[in-house]
């Protein structure tokens, strides 16, 4: 438990900061992840991984319309943030 609760204000804020970008909507989401509702989540995933590193962010299984990224640090997560506001602009 030690750990989420570490997480959480990270977390809160980073899923803050997404949900001010038009077209992401972030879903309530468990561990170190967030769920994003998105617009062609296969094409804004494969976007995203070219820009920073594979793996950035990934296309749930059975989960029409969304991605997820992992709760970084500050400094990765402010350039996720960047990343997906250009690219959702």
């Amino acid at each position: 438990m030690e750990p989420e609760r570490r997480l959480s204000p990270e977390k809160d804020r980073f899923a803050s900061r997404l949900a001010s970008i038009p077209g992401i909507q972030p879903l309530p989401s468990i561990g170190d992840w967030i769920l994003l509702q998105v617009e062609r989540p296969s094409d804004l995933a494969r976007k995203v991984n070219r820009r920073l590193e594979p793996g950035a962010m990934s296309v749930p299984r059975g989960m029409d319309g969304a991605v997820r990224v992992h709760i970084g640090d500050p400094k990765d997560n402010e350039r996720l943030y960047r990343t997906l506001r250009d690219l959702c602009a």
